[in-house]
């Protein structure tokens, strides 16, 4: 079995690799020597970032566990870093759109470092520090840096939009694929090979953090979202919530991004469990590369999709959410057909194969994803209040995935895996919706929907 993963590994790596070397004029975007360099600050950075990010996330649990903490323990410690992400995270980030969002990327950056420092502490308290700090962090991840990306590429540099989704698909390539790939790799020199503990990846990603901070201070300009001072938070959140309520578009991208996020990260706790019930042996950190590596070819993809005017964000990713779903519904589908092994140990049962190649499909919608939601979000959030309802739209997420981690031993993984596909069949009927209406003229003005606005002058 064990050639069965350089088989699938091999297979994503030729596929991902006929893609990119196989693009012609048609799949590439024609852009300007300024707006290249721009992107490729923008890419280093947040590479750096996602690097960060990723070093971290295979060792969490590990570094819990020996210090000598239970399952119960960890599972607190994890409830607490979505709870965070949920409550603080959205009032932090929701600041950069007033504070201004390199600011918020550099908070990012000294959040996470004071995380990472955290864990040399094996004293509960301050790990559970540690997880409110990255809690915090992961919010600026995903909100900040693309709301700077957005007002720096149409605002201040006035590059042209269709160039915007180069960057979103390029940021997705390196940073949710090559970077997790390396990332990994290099996390397993440090522990395994070097001997330097589980600690040593959350030094390393400190050290990026750093350099990453520092390239910030010196080559980003800052960029604000609704600048005037007379709102307070409590008025920025009242018109953050008119937008979504107001704008049929926005509330439908929320909620489209809360179901599939949602169902990527239940996927995240479930996949382990699915492909090894039996305490089968299987090479967790090989499986995940090649996770990476279907997200790359999906990516690709998504590169190849928006370069071309036809067929449009809105249309084909409703055809993603149904392969998604689909995708999913194979471990339920694998225990009807396939007779469950009652043997402990030894390697990835034919179900396992079966789930895998399953598992490597939604990863590769995930691939698309990213970008293609990034693109939307750029199209339909006003740039006024960009930060603080990409936060808006985290809050469901964090407490459904706080919810399937109080209760993942609850019910049994079939049933997570057949909700998951439903909320991802739900999506796509909300994607078809949204594409219908994607014509409408976009909403008002942020400054002409806040009642206790006052107009801006010129």
């Amino acid at each position: 079995m064990e050639l069965f993963y350089f088989m699938v590994f091999g297979a994503l790596s030729a596929v991902v690799a006929a893609l990119e070397l196989s693009k012609n004029s048609k799949d590439r975007i024609n852009t300007s020597p300024a707006f290249n360099s721009f992107k490729n600050n923008y890419l280093v950075v947040y590479s750096l970032m996602m690097a960060g990010d990723w070093l971290q996330g295979p060792y969490v649990y590990y570094l819990y566990s020996t210090y000598g903490f239970g399952k119960g323990d960890i599972g607190q410690l994890f409830i607490a870093g979505f709870g965070s992400s949920m409550l603080f995270g959205t009032i932090v980030g929701s600041l950069a759109d007033k504070q201004g969002r390199k600011r918020a990327c550099i908070t990012y950056c000294i959040t996470y470092i004071l995380s990472c420092i955290t864990k040399h502490s094996p004293e509960y308290r301050i790990l559970m520090i540690g997880r409110v700090l990255g809690g915090i962090a992961t919010s600026l991840l995903f909100s900040a840096f693309e709301s700077w990306l957005v007002a720096e590429h149409n605002k201040v540099r006035g590059f042209e939009q269709q160039w915007l989704s180069l960057t979103f698909s390029k940021a997705i390539f390196l940073g949710n694929g090559l970077i997790a790939i390396l990332s990994g790799l290099f996390g397993n020199l440090l522990v395994d090979s070097l001997s330097l503990g589980p600690v040593a990846p959350f030094d390393a990603a400190a050290c990026f953090l750093a350099i990453g901070m520092a390239i910030i201070f010196s080559s980003w300009t800052e960029n604000f979202g609704d600048p005037s001072e007379n709102k307070d938070l409590l008025t920025q959140f009242r018109g953050a919530a008119i937008a979504i309520a107001s704008d049929e578009k926005i509330a439908l991208l929320g909620a489209i991004q809360s179901l599939f996020e949602g169902s990527m990260y239940t996927f995240v706790f479930l996949w382990t469990p699915a492909l090894s019930p039996n305490d089968e042996e299987i090479p967790h950190g090989f499986i995940f590369a090649t996770f990476m590596l279907a997200s790359m070819l999906g990516s690709s993809l998504a590169s190849r999709l928006m370069a071309r005017s036809a067929p449009r964000v809105e249309s084909y990713l409703q055809i993603v959410f149904v392969i998604s779903s689909a995708s999913l519904l194979l471990p339920i589908i694998t225990n009807f057909l396939v007779a469950p092994s009652k043997v402990k140990g030894g390697s990835i049962s034919f179900a396992g194969c079966l789930q895998l190649l399953g598992f490597c499909t939604f990863e590769a919608c995930v691939g698309i994803f990213w970008p293609s939601i990034m693109k939307m979000r750029s199209q339909y959030i006003p740039e006024e209040a960009r930060s603080t309802i990409m936060n808006f739209f985290r809050i469901p997420l964090n407490i459904f995935v706080c919810i399937v981690l109080y209760n993942v031993d609850a019910f049994p993984i079939t049933i997570m895996f057949g909700m998951c596909s439903i909320f991802l069949f739900v999506a796509s009927i909300l994607q078809r919706r949204l594409m219908a209406i994607s014509d409408k003229p976009k909403m008002e003005s942020w400054t002409a929907m806040d009642p206790e606005a006052e107009p801006l002058n010129d």
